[in-house]
């Protein structure tokens, strides 16, 4: 277990990125691809993957191990999106900090020769790792770009509401099943005993889509305090599909209920309705309507905003993913700004891959 102990001044300086971190999800999409691992979630993306890369560069998989440690320095904490602003951080990482990661994945496992180079910071030796990430994103990544940021986005939304409507210790307490919020420390599963202390720096927290079952970290307790969790997509979100047939309406039946399935595609289909309105238009009661979209808020498809008096429901951009209708910049803006306005709706010592 990993336990992040907070102070006053850490709990006023956490902050939740909204946009995917391109470099963690090269990394922990790194983990998944070379291993055999929730095949229902990610077994499409991995064949595809696999089929689409070169077999022979195994430059990101070697410092990018299924198991054990990763270095550091692939995952500066960068606040852009853009996957160029953190490889130029990267391409700037000092050959101390170099040496010290190397070592420390050397004590692991056997290197190829070019970890040496790696290790020393030879110039050649760290573009030639840069383009190797920029040709895995553009090919693992890239095609779903609009996916990841969706679910990134969705989840940053519902935490910022959860935030606003319950306060901080709450969204600490529901980022995942394995983490849990006993204040002032925030317990995560993990897989060595581990203990981190803030120490008024704060505590960054990273939603990524390709993090799996465990949350991650840094391992150098001098870098400024990450926490990665999952935000768990649903299965099928590889597909390229814009409505719901029947065959999907049937599996969307089956996963949450028939009553719940038509409450969200009620509010897909009627954005704004009222929880009255939701009723009267899905055929529940007003009681049931409002228990509905208090699930389906909680896991982060519908999004509740007060207004004029009344509760009104849209659906999220993870809603948009779950039915296929994920949408573009003008959907996801809607979304984001709904979340962040007011609402009356209710490393760590040891980073690690299992």
């Amino acid at each position: 277990m990993l336990r992040i102990h907070f102070t006053d001044d850490d709990l006023a300086r956490i902050r939740i990125r909204s946009d995917p971190h391109p470099l963690w999800e090269v990394l922990l999409s790194l983990h998944l691809l070379q291993t055999r691992h929730a095949v229902l979630m990610f077994g499409a993306w991995r064949r595809d993957v696999r089929t689409a890369l070169r077999p022979t560069d195994d430059i990101l998989t070697t410092l990018a191990p299924p198991k054990g440690y990763s270095p550091d320095f692939l995952t500066p904490l960068v606040d852009s999106p853009d996957l160029e602003a953190g490889l130029e951080v990267v391409l700037r990482t000092g050959s101390d900090t170099l040496s010290t990661d190397m070592s420390r994945l050397a004590s692991q496992t056997t290197l190829p020769s070019w970890a040496n180079r790696l290790a020393a910071g030879d110039a050649d030796m760290m573009r030639r790792l840069a383009d190797c990430i920029r040709q895995y994103h553009a090919k693992a990544l890239q095609p779903y770009a609009q996916v990841l940021q969706a679910y990134v986005r969705a989840d940053w939304a519902r935490r910022a509401e959860l935030a606003m409507t319950y306060g901080l210790g709450h969204v600490l307490s529901t980022l995942h099943p394995t983490i849990r919020w006993r204040s002032p420390v925030l317990e995560v599963g993990y897989p060595v005993d581990q203990d981190l202390y803030l120490a008024g720096r704060g505590l960054v927290l990273v939603p990524s889509f390709f993090c799996w079952r465990m949350s991650m970290t840094v391992a150098d307790p001098a870098l400024q305090p990450v926490l990665v969790y999952p935000v768990d997509p649903v299965p099928g979100w590889t597909a390229k599909r814009h409505d719901v047939s029947r065959t999907d309406r049937d599996s969307l039946v089956a996963l949450i209920g028939r009553t719940r399935a038509l409450v969200l595609l009620t509010i897909a289909d009627r954005p704004y309705l009222n929880t009255t309105e939701l009723a009267r238009a899905a055929g529940t009661s007003p009681a049931g309507a409002s228990q509905h979209a208090t699930v389906l808020r909680e896991a982060g498809l519908v999004i509740t905003q007060r207004r004029n008096g009344s509760a009104v429901h849209t659906l999220s951009q993870r809603g948009a993913v779950l039915l296929g209708r994920s949408g573009g910049p003008a959907e996801l803006a809607r979304d984001v700004r709904w979340s962040s306005g007011a609402s009356d709706a209710a490393g760590g010592p040891d980073r690690q891959a299992e």
